[in-house]
């Protein structure tokens, strides 16, 4: 079979060179877009201390020609065409159609070429310039593969779409660079597994601290260290058993809420929009498990309401944004959006000084006495069980820590509901079976934390849809220390981006890994997660900086799956645009999830349960599974056979 080679080339403005032999339809379609990278990495590179004119990239031509690579990614780019270029591209590597050509890496060249051309001194200069760089390269990469991409092509696109197709040319780890900044990509499970977990005090939270710092200071998320720690010790404690028992009536509620909006809209003949209905659902989630504060964003929007998504909105644009301007004082005061975002700042700041003051108050007068599982039984919340346990912390960490919670708690569930929604919609047989063992389970009634056992292919829904849009789709870390990843030396200081969307959708560890297949773990068997699946499975990250709230974040879906379901049908409403990827903190739609929710007619119930009945009668609904809390390994298990 002949043998085609790919190499990708920062100047390269064809995005690719191949060999002679390689037709140009092999090109067109199964590589022409791969150098392509999300403006993450730029944003990324300046938020490290890099100007734009360092990274050989002119804002002013990447300005004018946005509009024209926009509209030319937008129909490139829908959900749809990503998945097709994913087939098609897995299917010519396993083939053996491309193999990677790796060559040194080029570095500073263009700067060489103009000292070559300044006569003896300069061309002396380039020389020693060249020596360096290539004993510096080699000193931290050791060969690593390195992919190197076109600056003018990184905009119009989601950032987990170029590292998958580069994934699959270079491996599990590789080195991405633009100009003098590098990243070191990984998508390998077991070197995701070393970062995360078996050395993770050498991995500080990097790029990612420095762009929530504005609005979650030492939060648990950005927080490294000895602050982390500390932190971490006073909140696990809060998420105890009868704390997210308590949190399932909570999800129930708040779930019938947005069912009577949805019943309301097909009332008066309207389609729903369920993207922003399942962010305003959770956010009057966390409003009232985390601080007691009754958002109720679901009926209106208030001056708060409005400030949390000025804020939340601007940390996603800060994480992909081409060039930091917010850091300069001067422009906090003369770009019209960072006003709003001090203004929305100040009053979610002075709310939650006001809630924390009130609580303390509640707290000093409460005859109760602090236990292990304290929960007050009208304010259940995490700050009121932190002020009660005596947590000697200043307000501001105290408010660093809930608004922490508040954005990382909020989006995440939402993004996951959505992703959900919309792949039920697309395999009406799987929304079929969701349906009966709602019904066989649930009846008329609401969910109880009893029923979590119960609800075993709602879980496996979720996971499936986790599996498919990870929330995140990337997890940001910085060497603190000289390691070795996959056999390759990295140096401190070293910027790594862990794709999830990757290990997620790897051809090497999933069959049909771009398929909706929630049965591809077992009814009976335990609930994937990054110890049963040995680090290819990571939607809520691994390690001791694993997502402390993964439970309650699993419990807030299904509850709120198994409310809808057992109420409405779902489907994409007539002439909705096409449902596309975009990224920020998490993967959005490109213009919302418009659907029809339909009321169900219980006379199907029967049919349903039969189906379910039928299709899987050896699942055991009253299995216990894994219990409210599960312990996470310290030590991994064997990778598990191919899902």
């Amino acid at each position: 079979m002949q043998t085609r080679c790919v190499e990708l080339a920062f100047a390269a403005p064809n995005r690719f060179r191949q060999s002679p032999s390689a037709s140009h339809h092999a090109m067109k379609t199964g590589s022409s877009h791969l150098s392509s990278l999300g403006s993450t990495f730029v944003g990324s590179a300046i938020h490290a201390g890099q100007s734009p004119q360092s990274m050989n990239c002119r804002p002013k031509r990447l300005g004018g020609a946005r509009a024209a690579i926009e509209e030319e990614n937008a129909g490139r780019y829908s959900r749809e065409e990503i998945e097709r270029q994913h087939k098609l591209l897995a299917e010519k590597i396993a083939s053996g159609s491309y193999s990677v050509k790796r060559r040194p890496p080029g570095g500073l060249l263009r700067l060489r070429r103009v000292l070559a051309r300044a006569g003896p001194p300069g061309r002396g200069a380039a020389k020693l310039l060249a020596d360096i760089e290539r004993g510096w390269r080699l000193l931290v990469s050791a060969n690593m593969p390195e992919a190197r991409g076109d600056i003018r092509e990184i905009v119009g696109q989601p950032v987990f779409v170029p590292l998958y197709r580069l994934f699959l040319v270079y491996g599990g780890v590789f080195r991405l660079s633009f100009g003098p900044k590098s990243f070191v990509i990984i998508s390998d499970p077991l070197v995701a597994k070393q970062v995360l977990f078996k050395n993770a005090k050498n991995y500080s939270k990097g790029i990612l601290s420095e762009i929530l710092e504005f609005v979650m200071g030492t939060g648990l998320i950005p927080a490294d260290g000895e602050v982390w720690k500390v932190r971490r010790r006073a909140v696990v404690p809060a998420l105890h058993k009868k704390y997210v028992a308590a949190m399932v009536s909570l999800f129930a509620r708040c779930a019938d809420r947005l069912g009577d909006k949805l019943e309301a809209a097909h009332k008066k003949g309207e389609s729903v929009e369920m993207e922003s209905l399942f962010s305003r659902m959770a956010l009057d989630v966390i409003g009232k498990a985390v601080f007691n504060y009754e958002f109720d964003s679901l009926s209106h929007d208030t001056g708060i309401v409005e400030a949390v998504y000025v804020t939340l909105k601007e940390a996603e644009y800060r994480s992909v944004a081409l060039f930091p301007y917010w850091k300069v004082a001067v422009f906090n005061w003369i770009v019209p959006r960072q006003r709003r975002v001090a203004a929305a700042l100040k009053l979610i700041n002075a709310t939650l000084n006001d809630l924390i003051a009130q609580c303390k108050r509640m707290v000093d007068e409460e005859e109760t006495e602090f236990h292990e599982e304290y929960v007050n039984a009208e304010d259940p919340s995490i700050l009121r069980f932190l002020l009660a346990a005596g947590d000697e912390v200043s307000s501001k960490q105290l408010r660093d820590d809930l608004m922490t919670m508040l954005i990382a708690g909020h989006e995440t569930s939402a993004a996951v509901l959505t992703w959900t929604t919309y792949l039920l919609s697309q395999h009406p047989a799987e929304a079929a079976k969701l349906r009966a063992e709602v019904d066989s389970v649930l009846g008329d009634r609401v969910p109880t934390i009893e029923d979590m056992r119960r609800l075993r292919y709602t879980t496996r829904v979720i996971n499936e849809a986790m599996r498919l849009y990870p929330q995140p789709p990337v997890l940001i870390r910085r060497a603190m220390a000289p390691d070795e990843l996959g056999g390759f030396k990295i140096k401190a200081g070293q910027d790594i981006f862990i794709s999830t969307w990757n290990l997620h959708r790897s051809p090497a560890i999933w069959d049909r890994p771009e398929d909706f297949v929630p049965e591809r773990w077992p009814l009976d068997g335990p609930d994937p997660t990054e110890t049963t699946e040995n680090y290819s499975y990571i939607p809520f990250g691994g390690g001791p900086r694993k997502c402390l709230g993964d439970q309650f974040a699993l419990f807030e879906s299904v509850v709120t799956l198994a409310m809808l379901t057992r109420r409405f049908t779902f489907a994409l409403a007539p002439g909705a645009p096409k449902v596309g990827m975009t990224t920020g903190a998490t993967i959005h739609t490109t213009d919302g999830l418009h659907m029809i929710a339909t009321p169900r007619q219980h006379g199907t119930v029967a049919s349903e349960q039969t189906l379910l009945h039928e299709e899987n009668g050896k699942a055991d609904n009253g299995h216990a599974g894994n219990g409210v809390f599960k312990e996470v390994a310290e030590e991994s298990i064997p990778m598990a056979a191919k899902r």
